[in-house]
């Protein structure tokens, strides 16, 4: 019946009128990596980092000064991207994972994908990297919408050189087992070039959804790249040290990615973004500075994630954007910009009246979850929720929330006993949470890898 209902909706869109007209559509490469801390790029105060392709790139467009992640944790913000809907109303409330019992998400078969909009449109769309997002159909890459993929089905890799998940191998080819040599970081630069090289010949425009798994663990850089770190760095930890590495063979890889547009003349004709799945990982030495905490938190440097659009000619360079987004935003942007139609019903909002004119976003409360399993959370969800200045979070289940003013506390150091701003973000996170219960997470799938 799922399925059924996934079909009929694709159908439903492939029948809508486009928003815009199909000529002079761009190209679209969308650039996530995972677990990049806000601090740990050059152009956002690391001193003791060389990231200057990913720094070009902020240059060369509109950075953005107060991008959210949908997630402190990586599924759900993935299935905010390709949705544009809060992932615990497409049943991503938590990670994905390859075993049943530490899983806690399942795509809504029935929810409309990013891929299958712009495909809609007149697009080819790729996938190279990392998905998270589902091991089996209709949850898989070319089950969701994506005519061409390489890359990782799984979670984290527990090594980067052997592509494993538990001893699993989930790389593939489509939907065929590959076994590629190489680190993860230069397999996906190499495979995202190839299939730039496929599209300079080819009619119509692409979209490139580019998902690195760096720098999320094990920090595993190439050993010349932590050996040059090293003799930069005098004084720097070792810890410290592998991290940086792996982020700058991350920046070369990125970088390699925006030559190749340009080396076959499609860099003036495509948009470009870049951003993090969420914060940085504060215990294997990731920065989110300034802002407090990291990855698997609800403070802001666990949501807050690098971020910027590039588009020649109709972003101007060194621009800032001080509007709060969230991942999610990004399904209806790129849909305005295609000229294509974003599904009705979506809490995504598109970006680019704002970024191209001036405007101003919606003012809208904007809610974060996650559920997560352990002693720590217990396979309970906890919670953020913000309207303009206010915040309301907490960071375990059994905690009570507490309120603070990000304008006058930024550092979330000073909880607030406000009885009115409090009852306000309670009741509109209660009434998310009310919508979101009618959402399966658990969904069930006869492939014994995620049964055990």
């Amino acid at each position: 019946m799922i399925r059924t209902l996934a079909r009929i909706a694709s159908a439903l869109l492939l029948l809508a009128p486009l928003a815009g007209p199909a000529a002079g559509q761009p190209n679209i490469v969308f650039i996530m990596v995972d677990d990049l801390g806000i601090g740990d790029l050059a152009s956002h105060g690391a001193e003791d980092m060389r990231t200057p392709h990913i720094d070009a790139l902020m240059a060369a467009g509109c950075r953005f000064d107060n991008a959210y992640a949908n997630c402190p944790v990586c599924s759900p913000t993935r299935a905010a991207l390709l949705t544009g809907r809060y992932p615990d109303l497409v049943g991503v409330p938590g990670v994905i994972r390859t075993h049943r019992a530490n899983n806690w998400g399942y795509l809504d078969p029935a929810a409309t994908t990013l891929p299958q909009v712009l495909g809609a449109a007149g697009y080819h769309t790729a996938m190279v990297g990392k998905w998270h997002l589902g091991l089996v159909e209709p949850n898989t890459p070319p089950g969701r919408g994506f005519d061409h993929f390489k890359g990782f089905l799984g979670d984290m890799m527990d090594d980067y050189y052997h592509h494993r998940r538990h001893g699993v191998n989930y790389m593939r080819d489509g939907r065929e087992v590959i076994e590629p040599e190489g680190h993860a970081t230069d397999l996906f630069t190499d495979w995202a070039i190839d299939y730039l090289a496929t599209r300079e010949a080819a009619e119509g425009p692409f979209f490139l959804y580019l998902a690195y798994n760096a720098p999320h663990t094990p920090i595993q850089p190439p050993a010349d790249w932590l050996a040059k770190v090293q003799a930069r760095e005098p004084g720097i930890t070792e810890r410290r040290a592998k991290l940086v590495a792996l982020i700058e063979h991350l920046d070369a890889g990125v970088g390699r990615v925006v030559a190749a547009l340009e080396e076959h003349g499609m860099s003036g004709d495509t948009v470009v973004v870049f951003t993090s799945d969420n914060g940085g990982q504060s215990n294997v030495g990731a920065r989110n500075l300034p802002w407090r905490g990291g990855k698997q938190e609800m403070w802001e440097g666990g949501l807050r994630v690098p971020t910027c659009i590039r588009w020649p000619g109709e972003i101007q360079p060194g621009s800032r954007f001080a509007g709060v987004t969230l991942t999610m935003d990004w399904l209806p942007t790129l849909a305005e910009i295609a000229g294509a139609t974003a599904p009705r019903g979506i809490e995504g909002v598109s970006l680019w009246e704002a970024l191209s004119s001036g405007g101003r976003l919606p003012q809208r409360t904007l809610f974060w979850v996650r559920r997560e399993g352990g002693a720590k959370y217990g396979g309970r969800a906890y919670y953020a929720a913000r309207n303009g200045s206010m915040k309301l979070l907490q960071n375990t289940p059994y905690e009570r929330p507490i309120l603070v003013d990000l304008d006058a506390d930024p550092g979330e150091g000073t909880p607030l006993e406000d009885a009115a701003q409090r009852r306000q973000l309670e009741g509109a996170l209660s009434e998310h949470l009310r919508a979101s219960g009618f959402v399966p997470w658990q969904g069930r799938s006869p492939d014994p890898e995620i049964q055990r």
